[in-house]
């Protein structure tokens, strides 16, 4: 049966060849296990050594020497599981780490379940659940804004947020309880109408922590950015000026882009998913019509919080869809500006319409700035 409050272990590092490796144990008997196979001078022993101190020596099987190390002893409730936590650096050699961690499992430990251990940091106190969340979100943080917004999460401001609004909450019940109970001393006069402020305030705080969600989830997982507009328009272009490599075919037959091709960027600390799609047009191709139907259904998927579209496209593709972009882009020196595409970017209220030049010499430097010419 598994011991669900033993010793665990795991190796915390990437399973590469890098310059250092650490194998890291949480529980009870961590620092005792940690002593049985370590080997330091003047036959140190770990058990009597203070917290949060390091010490050099080796790592050793019997009478076989693994490697030489540094172990760090950090005792609960003063580490990150808030149990006694042992952290062993070693070389990093994917061989060498294993070997660590199969020595350790040997002389007492276990193998840690995946996030056993900001599990336990969770259940003994040490984080709460939106905390416990941050740390993967800071693990997998693909650009500054999502590094920052977990780092963030981590410190507890959402904790401090939700604990503000649970005491008063509290503070509240028990005062309606207590009045209750001891009527004749305690006056509830006026009292209705200082908590229906109070409660008020408590929504509209709520209500704003829920508005930041999706707002967060763009933040982590990057921003849906589809590419809509008629074939030849370049909006494979587009794609592959913004990745800096050929990564959708171009020619100048209409109609080469016949899937949807999905591709993730960081642009000036932003996570975008760029989604090339097929240009939207009428066509007997059985091919071709099921790219154009992919291309709408992204779009519309994707609520059009993102999607570029070219003068040529614009009378065309709103109409297809049926919904209010975000953002235009227009390539003068391809399409002009077609008073009537103005006028239909004018009628659905456009908030921002970008000029950018198809040509290779410019547009890299105008994808930079992503702000060519702003107008509206």
């Amino acid at each position: 049966m598994r011991n669900e409050s033993g010793t665990i272990a795991a190796i915390s590092t990437a399973m590469s060849n890098s310059g250092i490796g650490i194998v890291r144990m949480s529980g009870e008997e961590a620092v005792e296990i940690a002593e049985r196979i370590y080997k330091g001078k003047n036959e140190k022993k770990l058990s009597k050594q203070p917290t949060h101190t390091i010490h050099y020596g080796y790592i050793v099987d019997g009478e076989d020497t693994i490697d030489e190390v540094l172990v760090m002893l950090m005792r609960g409730p003063h580490s990150y599981t808030g149990e006694d936590t042992v952290e062993i650096n070693c070389h990093g050699g994917v061989y060498v780490v294993r070997r660590i961690l199969e020595t350790v499992i040997k002389y007492g430990a276990r193998p840690a379940d995946p996030g056993e251990f900001t599990k336990r940091a969770f259940l003994n106190g040490k984080m709460d659940l939106s905390q416990a969340e941050a740390v993967g979100d800071l693990i997998s943080s693909k650009n500054e804004y999502a590094l920052r917004s977990s780092v963030s999460q981590l410190k507890g401001n959402i904790k401090k947020e939700i604990q503000k609004i649970r005491e008063e909450i509290l503070y509240h019940t028990a005062f309606i309880e207590t009045a209750l109970d001891d009527p004749e001393h305690i006056s509830v006069d006026g009292y209705g109408e200082k908590l229906e402020v109070v409660v008020e305030d408590h929504m509209k705080s709520l209500k704003h922590l829920l508005s930041t969600c999706d707002d967060g989830r763009m933040i982590k997982e990057g921003i849906k950015t589809v590419i809509v507009g008629k074939p030849n328009a370049g909006k494979s272009s587009l794609l592959n000026v913004l990745l800096g490599e050929e990564r959708a075919i171009v020619t100048e037959i209409a109609g080469t882009t016949r899937d949807v091709l999905e591709e993730h960027m960081n642009l000036q600390g932003i996570s975008l998913n760029i989604v090339d799609t097929a240009g939207i047009r009428d066509t007997e191709d059985v091919v071709e019509k099921i790219g154009v139907d992919r291309a709408k259904e992204n779009a519309k998927e994707n609520g059009l919080d993102n999607c570029s579209f070219w003068a040529g496209d614009v009378l065309k593709v709103i109409d297809e869809l049926r919904e209010r972009p975000d953002l235009i882009v227009l390539d003068p020196p391809r399409d002009g500006v077609h008073p009537k595409a103005l006028e239909k970017i004018i009628h659905f209220g456009v908030d921002r319409l970008v000029y950018i030049a198809c040509k290779p010499t410019s547009l890299a430097r105008d994808i930079e700035v992503f702000q060519t010419n702003q107008h509206m």
